[in-house]
């Protein structure tokens, strides 16, 4: 059963420590509920490799965190430390692979939905690794849609760019105080996602045409890890035929890291604004 701990002086009002059981393996995560006695929908936030759950949730400016803003709107947030991260890490100190990854999490989740109203279902909403599994995740289940950002299907084989420029881009895309409070965010990537992290673009390919939700790529305006010119992102859109809604974006004053800079506020609102879409769509059908 899930267990939801009382709020740390880091954690704005509301938010919540959260861990879930996924089959025998603890997930931690943030857990942020609006006022409305029933959520309008319930965003399942997955981070990228090296980070953790509290990247949905920056502190160095109000405007920066997606828990904050989405409940504002009325959503539920439940940001999850990926397996391999926060409370599975004694049980999996290795990580898992993406294909494991998405079967615990979808045990994970399981727990969750016994204990917690999700309003009109859930979405998914993966940054970089997180965008891989948000992505595995859509190929089954009945997951309302779908947003990724840090996370393309080719490489940037570009090899002169530092890491620090692929991870952060330009550092005054930041508010003061980022890096400071980064930690909280800031975890090991475990070996097994690295691994993986290989394949993607064969994984992808195979993957593709099972999505069958409506979903949508965001791409920071300074993405030095992925390809975003025009023919990549159309070879994209194409191995996404089966997808109902598909959407391909561009953030602007943004670097890999969106949810923690200054233009978090704005791909957040995109994001909730796509999944109003989908909900639209829903009803309509």
């Amino acid at each position: 059963m899930s267990s939801v701990e009382a709020s740390a002086a880091v954690l704005s009002p509301g938010v919540h420590r959260i861990t879930l059981d996924a089959a025998g393996i603890p997930i931690s995560g943030l857990l942020s509920t609006p006022a409305l006695a029933l959520p309008r929908a319930t965003i399942v936030a997955l981070h990228g490799a090296g980070m953790s759950a509290a990247y949905f949730h920056g502190r160095a400016h109000p405007d920066v965190s997606l828990l904050s803003t989405a409940t504002r709107l009325g959503y539920a947030v439940l940001a999850l430390d990926r397996p391999g991260y926060g409370a599975s890490v004694d049980a999996l100190p290795d990580g898992q692979s993406l294909t494991d990854q998405a079967d615990t999490v979808r045990a994970a989740l399981a727990d969750f939905t016994t204990d917690n109203e999700t309003g009109a279902g859930m979405f998914l909403l993966g940054h970089s690794f997180g965008g891989k599994l948000a992505l595995t995740l859509a190929t089954e289940g009945e997951f309302r849609g779908v947003d990724v950002s840090g996370c393309g299907h080719l490489y940037n084989e570009d090899t002169e760019t530092k890491m620090w420029q692929r991870n952060w881009g330009d550092l005054q895309l930041y508010p003061p105080g980022t890096f400071a409070r980064a930690g909280a965010a800031v975890d090991s990537t475990p070996i097994l996602e690295l691994v993986d992290a290989a394949s993607w673009p064969q994984t992808f390919a195979e993957l593709a045409d099972r999505i069958r939700i409506p979903v949508r790529f965001s791409f920071a305006e300074q993405e030095k890890w992925w390809r975003t010119d025009d023919v990549a992102l159309a070879d994209l859109a194409a191995l996404l035929a089966s997808a109902p809604r598909r959407g391909l974006t561009r953030v602007p004053q943004a670097g890999h890291n969106i949810s923690l800079g200054w233009a978090a506020r704005a791909y957040h609102t995109s994001a909730l604004a796509f999944f109003e879409t989908c909900l639209l769509d829903r009803a309509a059908a």
